[in-house]
């Protein structure tokens, strides 16, 4: 069995290394799957190197999430099958080639795209729920988002045009605004002292119930600005590693509500019933190729250091994803 072990904290290609283990069998109510594919995402990189809102248990296997083939189950399991694909999301460690798993703790995952399935659970839900959790939007309604172009940008002007929702897309380069208008998205613009003017000519002055902003700084502030009256910005990252600025006038004067999201936190706190039902909205829209997430390039485990570095490159055009199999 092939594992990514990391035993202290520091930049990812330096302290993530390959190690061997005997293989290993499932015990009673647990399965044993191998991995098929399993994400690298942001957040992955900044917990390996200390810089997350948690730090990991060391040493330890990074990934939290990815799809699996069953390949031997444990007595007392009778929900899964040998040969069946699982949705690894919630297990833990997923950088390896094979894992056990308390059989209890993995969804079956449908027939479709392996590639698209691994990545359903941290990046889509993001934007499911963003768009679900803060405003009541209905067909017509107006958004803003800040890195469109992002994995989870990307996924909300997808879901957002199926509502018939308009969105605003925000960038940081001229080059990527003909690609948001491609996925579906309403107006793209580029983020620069005049965004509150260029917003207001591009939607025709009309009300934006919400913005979504993961860049913070002056973005923020700007896109907060775009508001509508009661208006609601969502943080949920901070690409610029600066403190969200603030106009307090427009706070006041608008009724803005400022909120955060961390997917983390939904999971640890939201009910089985809630999770299911997340999960059985998105889980057709991935399987039947209805919305999808860019892949850039694909590595085998033994590549792990190319495979961060990659992850961590900026002009990527789309996930890096590891492929042990």
């Amino acid at each position: 069995m092939k594992i990514i072990e990391q035993k202290e904290l520091g930049t990812p290609a330096d302290v993530l290394t390959l190690k061997e283990l005997p293989a290993q069998n499932p015990g009673a109510g647990e399965v044993k799957v191998k991995v098929l594919a399993a994400p690298i995402h942001p957040a992955n990189l900044l917990q390996i190197a200390g810089q997350y809102a948690t730090a990991p248990d060391l040493p330890s296997v990074p990934g939290g999430e990815g799809i699996g083939q069953v390949v031997a189950l444990g007595e007392g399991v009778s929900h899964l099958q040998v040969g069946q694909h699982v949705f690894l999301a919630g297990v833990g460690g997923t950088w390896r080639d094979e894992l056990i798993a308390p059989a209890a703790s993995l969804i079956p995952a449908p027939p479709g795209d392996v590639e698209q399935l691994s990545m359903l659970a941290v990046n889509p839900l993001t934007a499911h729920l963003m768009l679900t959790q803060f405003a009541d939007l209905n067909e017509g309604d107006w958004i803003i988002q800040s890195a469109a172009n992002s994995a989870v940008g990307e996924m909300v002007i997808q879901l957002a045009a199926l509502r018939g929702i308009k969105t605003v897309n925000v960038v940081r380069r001229e080059s990527l605004l003909e690609d948001m208008k491609t996925l579906g998205g309403t107006v793209a613009l580029v983020d620069g002292p005049d965004l509150v003017k260029d917003v207001a000519e591009a939607t025709g002055g009309a009300p934006i119930k919400l913005a979504f902003d993961c860049v913070a700084g002056q973005t923020f502030e700007r896109l907060a600005e775009t508001l509508g009256y009661g208006g609601s910005i969502v943080s949920y990252g901070n690409l610029s590693g600066h403190l969200p600025q603030t106009n307090l006038m427009n706070l006041i004067t608008k009724d803005v509500r400022m909120r955060g999201f961390w997917l983390a936190k939904w999971y640890e706190t939201a009910s089985a019933e809630d999770k299911q039902a997340a999960l059985g909205t998105m889980v057709p829209l991935i399987a039947s190729g209805q919305i999808k997430t860019k892949v850039d390039s694909r590595f085998s485990l033994e590549d792990i250091a190319s495979a961060v570095t990659r992850a961590a490159a900026s002009g990527r055009e789309g996930k890096v994803l590891l492929m042990p199999r």
